[in-house]
């Protein structure tokens, strides 16, 4: 019997994966399919020094996070150097987590411990996890943590805080709408007495689909601070180099008071997430003891992986080749949108990117009708040529995240793969 997740209906058409190689994944069948879905795995999969790594560790003692352990402490110093080495200044402090979720979990939670105050913004469409606080701030409207039936009903998980939804940055790299940035500062201008009740204000700079805006975020990191609530970068996916900087924060001159990681800080090998503050965030509260504990966090398969993935991208150079990727995929993508009269908009940076199709709008989408989504479908003929895709299991979302480790000419295998899904959204868009 399978694991139970709920997606079944959509992902029993996929096949099984049984093993994984490079930027590949094996299924059931024998084939071999580029990995376009992956951002918990930047390295591809068995990379030799991660599973070097991951051997040596299980080997460590395992020791509770309310004790000192050297490994631990040296994962921290290894952060500061290679991932914040241009931010070392900033950076007060990392905490390490299980995942994402927990992290924002977490930061939130913190800052409401520091503000006294309850109430969370996010913004538009954001995705920050399912577990606690950061459950709430998620707004997408399929992941509201309640059930989704088949039959039209839906009977959402209830918020636990007052959230506020702030207008999220406009435009696309390839689309109808350009950015614009004075723009994105005056939507913000409207919302910013909103912000005078609210602990913090955490932003994400893809996870749904929309992507950073230095003037968007510098905007927000001043209304923030002139309202005494705290301004959060949730760097799950984009930690690490994944657009093409080791954060995406780094678009704006502005610096946040916590930054949250997740996802493939661990590269895959082992659940990782971590909280990191601000110098000034640090010195505010000296003096105090941040009451959690986690049996597990920082973990010595966590520390092993992380400090492995560092080494990787320092010496190969990823985070860089990343941001010379990024040609690649808008001159790739560009001639896709050209291609294709179903897509709507396509926005990314590095090697994370968007694909919006025409059809049933996201802010309508719940997940709750028996037929089968577009995007899935599309995701499905796809993998008939060659690559995995992700949705973000809307109607009309597909998503695209190859292993930083990806050559050109498996960017272009993934693009292929693309195109001849959208052919069946092509189909449907001029019989629409």
């Amino acid at each position: 019997m399978p694991s139970w997740t709920g997606y079944e209906r959509s992902r029993e058409r996929f096949g099984r994966v049984v093993d994984g190689d490079g930027v590949h994944l094996i299924l059931e069948d024998g084939r071999r399919v580029i990995d376009g879905t992956n951002t918990g795995a930047p390295l591809g999969h068995r990379h030799p020094e991660i599973v070097d790594a991951m051997q040596q560790a299980v080997r460590a003692p395992i020791v509770h996070e309310a004790w000192n352990w050297i490994d631990r402490d040296e994962a921290v110093e290894d952060i500061a150097e290679i991932a914040f080495g241009g931010e070392r200044e900033w950076l007060g402090g990392v905490r390490f987590c299980l995942s994402g979720s927990e992290a924002n979990d977490l930061a939130l939670s913190l800052a409401q411990a520091i503000t006294g105050r309850q109430a969370l913004a996010t913004r538009e469409r954001a995705y920050h996890g399912g577990v606690g606080l950061s459950r709430d701030v998620t707004v997408q409207p399929q992941w509201h943590g309640g059930l989704s039936w088949e039959r039209g009903g839906i009977d959402p998980a209830p918020r636990t805080v007052p959230v506020v939804r702030l207008p999220a940055p406009g435009g696309e790299r390839i689309g109808p709408v350009p950015s614009g940035p004075q723009r994105d500062a005056r939507a913000l201008d409207d919302a910013a007495g909103d912000l005078n009740a609210v602990a913090a204000a955490i932003v994400d700079y893809t996870q749904g689909a929309v992507y950073d805006s230095a003037a968007y975020q510098d905007r927000l990191a001043d209304i923030a601070r002139g309202a005494g609530a705290l301004w959060i970068a949730d760097e799950v996916v984009t930690g690490f180099g994944r657009t093409g900087r080791w954060f995406s924060f780094q678009v704006g001159a502005e610096r946040p008071d916590i930054v949250t990681l997740g996802k493939g800080i661990g590269a895959g090998a082992a659940p990782a997430g971590a909280v990191a503050i601000s110098r000034s965030l640090a010195q505010r509260i000296e003096g105090s003891t941040w009451q959690t504990a986690g049996t597990f966090r920082g973990h010595p398969l966590t520390v092993a992986a992380i400090r492995a993935h560092l080494r990787v991208l320092r010496r190969d150079r990823l985070v860089d080749r990343a941001a010379t990727l990024d040609h690649t995929m808008f001159r790739l993508l560009s001639e896709l949108a050209s291609s294709h009269p179903s897509i709507r908009r396509i926005d990314g940076r590095g090697l994370h990117w968007s694909i919006e199709l025409h059809g049933t709008d996201w802010r309508t989408w719940r997940g709750d009708t028996s037929g089968e989504p577009l995007a899935t479908r599309v995701s499905a003929r796809a993998l008939e040529h060659g690559a995995l895709i992700q949705t973000s299991g809307e109607d009309g979302m597909l998503v695209l995240a190859p292993p930083l480790i990806s050559t050109e000419h498996d960017l272009e295998h993934l693009i292929e793969a693309v195109h001849h899904g959208l052919a069946l959204a092509d189909a449907e868009h001029g019989a629409g």
